[in-house]
């Protein structure tokens, strides 16, 4: 008699780190001798992986729930598990407000889920299971990418800094830091299966080192990935303004294959809502970063986080926001709308800003920002660029006949293919003549050459083997493994630094 395979899903809310969490999930199920879902179809395991720092994310995560009560009914067998941050922050009230949840499990204990699930299969009861600090470092758990040329590689998970908007540090705990050795080995690893670009990843990449006590880590890390053969592109995100240091910029600046492109954020150009927001630099420090960065890599494409409207918030903070905008001439800025995050400081405090004066002042940031993202796109028009060519990039891709990819500064590109032309494949590296520049992309209509590379081989490859995966869920505007951050003002998410 033939066993029948067990399906899954999982559905994964906020930032970058969830994304990769979720990489694991997957992975870790897996290798339990699950197999994902073919799309459309009910799968029989439904993993939440949560996001807390948004203030209705509890209403947007029992909404879901309630949606899938009655599926559960018509089909017993049905296993639904809660993880991630909510699960964290929330423990046991998830099963108390929605009783048919089988698993709850925190951000701390991924590696359990298979387990948990087979005791809830066995008992017949539901299982909740919360640690308060970190069992096993993520990165050490089977994982199952969405991207045979891109990857996430996790430096560090926690955070030490005590933001007054974000509940990160008390969901993920204190930073702990992988050694050097095992990212290194990591990223080999990924490089020998095909994978062309890794990002580094961590809720304060550049504090990175802190917990072994060396402060020139991160650096160190940097310049140790420019020596892997066969790796292409790195990346990193998020730093933090307090410890971005010279060491770094020279790092990126001298290490070809780290790419000229940087996610720093800002989050207010006001020095006294930077002091109530407990980010511990100021604007004039923030500024000095962005000179310096420049100065050694005058074509860096510069990314940032804002938040309007943080409790207090005058029009003078607001202009002094604005004010840094033009200064700093950002590529792109992910724009957020203060909202309460239940659990922080910033929630319970006095002055705050009216909901109508948040979105006027919004939308003045956000137009202002476009123009400064156009200008500097347009001034890109006529230069020869290096794209990665991704997968689902372009969404009007099939309607404009053209092709999608992240130039090396992760600015999007749309590109033409002339008639005739094999076309690259998701993983091979395009060289194009930019011949239009958006506010959020830029198009080339002037095609130069490609580049078949191991990656797109591997993703050939991947093509290839049989699969029944379905395209993940991913919510809140995040980006899945492969496609990078888009450089467009998205719906507020998790803000890791």
């Amino acid at each position: 008699m033939v066993a029948v395979m067990r399906t899954y899903e999982v559905r994964t809310y906020g930032c970058q780190m969830n994304v990769h969490d979720s990489e694991r999930l997957r992975g870790l199920l897996e290798d339990a001798g699950y197999v994902r879902a073919p799309e459309g179809d009910q799968a029989d395991v439904v993993v939440f992986n949560t996001c807390a720092v948004r203030e209705n994310a509890d209403n947007k995560l029992y909404g879901n729930l309630g949606h899938l009560a009655p599926v559960k009914a018509k089909k017993p067998g049905l296993q639904i598990a809660v993880g991630g941050c909510l699960a964290q922050k929330d423990k046991a009230t998830i099963t108390q407000k929605a009783p048919w949840v089988d698993v709850v499990f925190g951000t701390h204990n991924i590696g359990a889920l298979p387990v948990l699930l087979e005791r809830a299969r066995i008992e017949q009861e539901s299982q909740v299971e919360i640690l308060e600090s970190l069992d096993v470092f993520p990165s050490t758990l089977p994982a199952r990418r969405e991207s045979a040329y891109s990857a996430w590689v996790s430096v560090s998970v926690g955070c030490n800094n005590t933001c007054t908007f974000c509940i990160v540090p008390a969901l993920r705990g204190r930073e702990k830091d992988r050694r050097p050795g095992d990212v290194l080995a990591e990223v080999q690893a990924l490089v020998a299966e095909g994978v062309l670009e890794v990002t580094l990843l961590g809720q304060n990449v550049n504090s990175y080192g802190v917990e072994f006590g060396d402060r020139y880590a991160f650096s160190k890390l940097l310049r140790a990935c420019g020596e892997i053969d066969g790796l292409e592109r790195v990346r990193f995100t998020s730093p933090h303004p307090r410890d971005f240091t010279a060491d770094v910029i020279e790092a990126m600046a001298e290490t070809p294959n780290v790419m000229p492109s940087l996610h720093m954020p800002l989050q207010s150009g006001s020095d006294r809502i930077l002091k109530t927001m407990r980010r511990s630099y100021r604007r004039d420090r923030y500024l000095k970063i962005i000179s310096d960065v420049r100065a050694a890599m005058p074509d860096a494409a510069i990314t940032t986080d804002i938040i309007v409207g943080f409790p207090g918030e005058t029009e003078q903070d607001f202009q002094g926001t604005l004010d840094v905008v033009r200064q700093a001439r950002f590529a792109g800025a992910f724009t957020f709308q203060y909202s309460k995050r239940p659990g922080t400081p910033a929630e319970s405090m006095e002055d705050q800003v009216p909901r109508e004066v948040v979105q006027e002042r919004y939308e003045r940031l956000v137009a202002l920002q476009d123009e400064m993202a156009w200008s500097e796109n347009k001034a890109i028009v006529g230069r020869s660029l290096e794209v990665l060519v991704a997968e689902g990039e372009g969404r009007k891709d099939a309607a404009t006949h053209r092709l999608s990819g992240r130039a090396r500064d992760n600015r999007l590109v749309h590109f033409a293919l002339p008639e005739g032309v094999e076309p690259p494949r998701p993983g091979d590296l395009a060289t194009v003549e930019v011949t239009y520049g958006a506010p959020h992309h830029l198009v080339a209509d002037v095609f130069g050459s490609v580049r078949r590379t191991r990656a797109g081989d591997a993703w050939e490859r991947a093509q290839d083997a049989p699969s029944s995966s379905a395209a993940p869920g991913v919510m809140l505007g995040m980006p899945v493994i492969g496609k990078p951050a888009p450089l467009a003002p998205v719906a507020s998410a998790c803000q890791v630094n």
